[in-house]
């Protein structure tokens, strides 16, 4: 019987990086369905990045992460890409046909203290 050896874990500097990056909505009323968010951000990235762009950014919305008071979200992104998501979020225009600006707040690379320093604040 062959033994079953333990695959060997990436280092750290192959590892793909990411970053954290805060957005804001901007509307005359306040957008709390986090579902027609996250496609809108999606459609805007694939209509603006393609599908290859798209799966190299590796964008990953934290729905759990919105907070609906500030309107204030965060997105996960690969380091490289997040320069082409800041231009993405431009694109979006109108959410649950409500006028909407998507604005970039800030970026950071460890999620906590995204929140303490973009939202919280």
């Amino acid at each position: 019987m062959i033994a079953m050896t333990k695959i060997k874990p990436l280092l750290p500097s192959l590892r793909e990086k990411k970053r954290y990056l805060v957005f804001e909505i901007i509307s005359k009323t306040k957008i709390n369905n986090l579902n027609s968010i996250s496609k809108a951000i999606f459609q805007s990235c694939h209509n603006f990045l393609g599908e290859m762009g798209l799966a190299k950014a590796g964008i990953l919305i934290l729905n759990d992460k919105f907070n609906k008071e500030k309107q204030r979200g965060i997105i996960r992104v690969n380091n490289k890409m997040v320069n082409h998501l800041k231009g993405s979020l431009c694109f979006v225009k109108e959410i649950d046909n409500k006028e909407v600006i998507v604005k970039s707040v800030g970026v950071s690379g460890i999620l906590k203290k995204a929140q303490d320093k973009f939202i919280a604040a």
